[in-house]
């Protein structure tokens, strides 16, 4: 009745879904733990895949499950399970690298190593986690475990309330994968698969997390190169006395800041993915909440006593490389600020050298105006002489002789003249 009243209290309208709802949904859905029937044994392989490889590798998949009439992944799937003969594959698709699992039920017997080899399989990429599980119902000692495994690498742990232990020294084999035995006591085989699906995640990400680490090792020399060339220039920018000599450190200093920059670009996502990787292991290993057994390590005690200082490794590389890009900054920003105070410095000798020179040149100006005062006068009481005797010459009769005109003329034109000069000086300034 209650389902009834909620679906009629629905609207009815049209609604218009986001494209990837339903990839959203499925998310949290996406590789389930799968249901395991103990005694079993079960093989895994990763990959490191490119883009193309993935792709390569999904056809390789396709033709797989066609070839024995199985629905292949769709299209946007990252995972399939199918059943080849006695073997149960299961193949994941993830963002760098790709899973292959195959398992069948444990006759205690070397023929399911056999049964492997004969599978069709293509390896799409370079290897990167190969590693093989025994399940079992059978209980075995610490002391047993000691000849089985190497003692000074053995770890067991018990999860799941003691109902499961699992055992390794996580060393490979003379054929490259190492070896786990989980033990089943009384487990559902729901919990038995999610145990069995955490120790494969904690193999697979444990290699991938340690990946990270000789791109470290190769990258320590460069950064301590780097960090011993900063203090060098460092010390010469301290003693450096001319701007051409701040000029050569700046460009060494960009040079070297450029390097570091490749590097870190070159290194950034791999560490990054270590530590993503790293933390993943962390989580399962928090979920399966383990248990010690007397006389062997967990797995976190190794992994800290290893895993944990490699990452830690990667960490530190990263941060002293970013506080190497930090300092050089810096100290290119000092030495710009040096460069662009002695180029100020020159700029202001320069302008007041240029002031000295507007103010010479604007004595010499008034130098010339006057001069050309006294010039401009003489010709015009030259045509004022010229004027009156021609005037007198010719008839007119003036009560001064021209001479005498013409002298009384000369105050008066060197008068007006300079009047003239100002008036033009003041229209000028005005203008301006």
């Amino acid at each position: 009745m209650e389902q009834n009243e909620s679906t009629a209290e629905q609207p009815n309208v049209t609604l218009q879904e986001y494209e990837l709802r339903a990839e959203l949904l499925g998310e949290l859905h996406a590789r389930p733990f799968e249901k395991i029937d103990v005694p079993r044994r079960v093989f895994l392989m990763g990959f490191l895949t490119s883009h193309e490889q993935a792709k390569k590798d999904r056809q390789e998949i396709e033709k797989l499950c066609l070839s024995h009439a199985i629905s292949p992944p769709t299209q946007n799937a990252n995972y399939h399970s199918m059943a080849i003969g006695k073997w149960n594959f299961r193949w994941e698709q993830h963002n760098e690298f790709t899973t292959y699992r195959w398992d069948v039920h444990d006759n205690g017997t070397d023929e399911n190593a056999k049964l492997l080899s004969e599978l069709e399989f293509t390896p799409p990429g370079k290897l990167i986690v190969a590693t093989q599980v025994k399940m079992t119902k059978t209980k075995t000692s610490v002391s047993d475990y000691e000849q089985i495994f190497d003692p000074a690498s053995l770890c067991i742990i018990e999860t799941d309330r003691g109902k499961g232990r699992v055992a390794t020294d996580f060393q490979p084999d003379f054929k490259g994968f190492t070896h786990f035995i989980i033990e089943d006591h009384g487990m559902s085989p729901f919990r038995a698969g999610a145990l069995l699906q955490r120790v494969l995640e904690i193999e697979t990400y444990r290699m991938l997390a340690l990946m990270g680490l000789p791109i470290a090792k190769k990258a320590m020399p460069i950064v301590n190169k780097t960090q011993d060339e900063l203090a060098k220039l460092t010390l010469e920018i301290a003693n450096a006395k001319t701007i051409e000599d701040n000029h050569n450190l700046l460009k060494r200093l960009t040079d070297l800041a450029a390097k570091l920059e490749a590097q870190a670009a070159a290194t950034s996502y791999r560490f990054g993915a270590s530590q993503a990787y790293y933390d993943i292991v962390l989580e399962r290993l928090g979920v399966m909440h383990e248990k010690s057994v007397e006389g062997a390590r967990r797995f976190s005690s190794f992994f800290r006593r290893r895993l944990t200082p490699a990452i830690a490794t990667c960490s530190t590389i990263e941060e002293r490389q970013a506080a190497l890009s930090r300092k050089l900054m810096r100290t290119a920003e000092l030495l710009r600020t040096r460069i662009q105070f002695e180029l100020e410095q020159q700029n202001r000798d320069l302008l007041k050298s240029m002031n000295r020179r507007a103010k010479m040149q604007l004595r010499l100006q008034q130098t010339v105006e006057g001069l050309s005062v006294a010039a401009i006068s003489y010709y015009i009481v030259g045509l004022v002489k010229y004027l009156t005797e021609g005037l007198y010459k010719y008839g007119w009769t003036f009560d001064l002789s021209p001479t005498l005109i013409t002298a009384l003329s000369v105050p008066l034109v060197i008068l007006g003249m300079w009047v003239l000069t100002r008036r033009i000086h003041k229209k000028f300034a005005q203008r301006d």
